[in-house]
């Protein structure tokens, strides 16, 4: 495996655990969820991060779990990120979520064998 996938999946283990517990215990995260109009699925959305993060590190054991983390954390942030557009945040405020996203289908391409290590 390449330095780039070890650093992007580490980078996106550390981000979602940090952003999952914010989710379920940091208050400004409550707030944010309400702006979004959907404050029902904040813990949700928090435990699906976490859950994502250990899936990515389990990954490192179980190759086949970073297919459905990386699938899953990528169809999250998809979802980040058309959230982040209809309530017409900037795009500074929607680029972290295109990021994460961009990275966790990196992850998921490489590991699947679509993306190959440059020579």
């Amino acid at each position: 495996m390449t330095l780039a996938y070890h650093i992007l999946t580490i980078l996106s283990i550390g981000l979602f655990l940090f952003y999952g517990f914010a989710c379920l215990f940091f208050d400004g995260m409550v707030e944010e969820f309400e702006r979004y109009g959907l404050s029902r699925y904040r813990r949700l959305t928090g435990s699906l991060e976490i859950l994502g993060a250990v899936g990515l590190m389990a990954g490192y054991v179980l190759p086949g779990v970073t297919l459905l983390a990386s699938a899953g954390l990528a169809i999250l942030m998809l979802l980040g990120t058309a959230t982040r557009i209809r309530v017409r945040d900037t795009p500074m405020q929607t680029l972290p979520a295109v990021v994460l996203l961009l990275v966790n289908a990196f992850i998921f391409l490489y590991t699947a064998g679509v993306v190959q290590p440059a020579a």
